[in-house]
């Protein structure tokens, strides 16, 4: 069960910082903004491979329940302090030099910060499960993949418009958006 919550997990975790594009136009309101944005998420990028890599080597059956437990507790109080890091550095950038700029931040913000109280959600809901009984922790585990599918399937559309075009190319420039690539997806195996 752990297996389809690590899964869940990583797939809503790429959305970080999905860069593309090339950067030939030179802007540089663009350029600073990006400098400033990427400079300030990529520690939020590295929590969130950190809780993904440790949902993942925490994926074995055999795995006791305290000890997923403890891990996804963990990981997602990590991933709910990234997301709302990440709010924070989307605000102190501000609105990016773009068309509907003011618009894209405060989206990206609200999004990213019902994001991180989705994650605070899921480790309550974690933490309150029965761990003495394999049976009762497996059906509270699966209800908790279903919850964690729902945040990877609902989220990132303002982050994605966020990392889009033009801030899209200013932000590949930036060789602290280039370090703070995703990690891989988790297979569900």
């Amino acid at each position: 069960m752990n297996k389809k919550l690590a899964f869940a997990l990583s797939g809503s975790a790429v959305l970080v910082l999905a860069l593309s594009g090339c950067g030939d136009d030179k802007n540089d309101k663009l350029d600073s903004w990006a400098k400033t944005f990427c400079g300030d998420v990529q520690p939020q990028v590295k929590k969130i491979e950190g809780a993904n890599d440790a949902i993942q080597k925490q994926t074995s059956d055999t795995s006791a329940p305290a000890d997923v437990q403890k891990t996804d507790s963990k990981a997602f109080q990590d991933l709910s302090d990234a997301y709302k890091g990440m709010a924070s550095a989307v605000t102190k950038a501000g609105a990016p030099p773009v068309d509907d700029g003011e618009k894209t931040k405060n989206d990206a913000v609200k999004e990213l910060n019902s994001i991180s109280a989705s994650y605070a959600d899921l480790k309550k809901r974690v933490d309150a499960l029965n761990v003495k009984d394999q049976a009762k922790f497996a059906d509270g585990l699966k209800d908790v993949a279903t919850r964690l599918g729902k945040i990877s399937q609902n989220g990132n559309r303002a982050l994605d418009k966020l990392q889009s075009g033009d801030v899209a190319k200013a932000m590949k420039d930036q060789e602290s958006c280039q370090n703070a690539s995703p990690a891989a997806t988790a297979s569900p195996s």
